[in-house]
């Protein structure tokens, strides 16, 4: 049975072991870059096209393979053209330790202005790691939501939550549980502003195991990335069988 999180103002109290913990992962964990390739593309299709748009950290920018066919961006555009016979053009917009506030500030204004019909977000992962308090989380991921809606105010746009850290293989017990009670939290105020600011949230990823993890036992594998994309489809095509939050599979 996985040991319950820790409230966020607990885990306050317990920031030093966080550090010490944390900079043990550090130290042990590869240091994986994104695949170079070209961040845009297209798969052919019928008209009217998908014009799809995966902003956010360093899973938007495919750490963990080198294969950039296999990333979340790709892997999703690839289910959506299966899913739909559309065609799909395609923009991965990731940086490495992003937070949301540094989305909001240097990429969303530095995107060229195309008509993005569908946006995906992988951010709060950081915000969750660096211990960005509710208050700053509130601003910097509601303000993003704010830019994107300014930017192109007829974009659908997914939010993807930050998955259970207790399940994430580089993650020691106690730091995760220390971890996955700031998620907790952070995730129940971005599903807030998502409804609040017309976006959607999905629902967490489901972790099946440790071969949906790359290497460094934190980023997606290949794997993991193709599961993370099917899991999104439904709320990217805004599909009728999303009932309460909750994708059927």
């Amino acid at each position: 049975m996985t040991s319950s999180p820790f409230h966020p103002l607990v885990s306050w109290l317990l920031y030093p072991v966080y550090a010490w913990q944390g900079i043990g992962v550090r130290l042990r964990t590869e240091r994986m870059l994104p695949p170079s390739a070209l961040p845009m593309g297209e798969i052919a299709g019928k008209d009217p096209a998908i014009r799809l748009l995966v902003l956010g950290d360093s899973s938007a920018a495919g750490v963990g393979i080198t294969d950039p066919w296999q990333g979340l961006c790709v892997r999703l555009a690839v289910h959506l053209q299966g899913r739909t016979g559309r065609k799909i053009i395609w923009r991965a917009a990731g940086f490495n330790s992003a937070t949301s506030g540094q989305l909001r500030d240097h990429v969303v204004p530095n995107i060229e202005r195309g008509l993005w019909t569908h946006i995906v977000l992988t951010t709060g992962t950081n915000d969750t790691k660096n211990f960005h308090s509710l208050p700053r989380f509130k601003r910097e991921f509601g303000g993003l939501l704010y830019a994107l809606k300014a930017k192109w105010p007829e974009a659908h746009i997914v939010w993807s939550k930050i998955i259970d850290f207790r399940d994430v293989p580089a993650m020691p017990g106690l730091l995760g549980r220390i971890l996955e009670g700031r998620a907790d939290a952070i995730n129940k105020l971005g599903e807030r502003l998502c409804r609040e600011r017309m976006a959607i949230p999905a629902t967490r990823l489901p972790v099946e195991g440790p071969e949906g993890f790359s290497s460094d036992g934190f980023h997606a594998s290949a794997l993991g990335y193709d599961a993370w994309a099917r899991h999104l489809v439904p709320y990217v095509l805004n599909l009728p069988d999303i009932d309460n939050g909750r994708a059927s599979s």
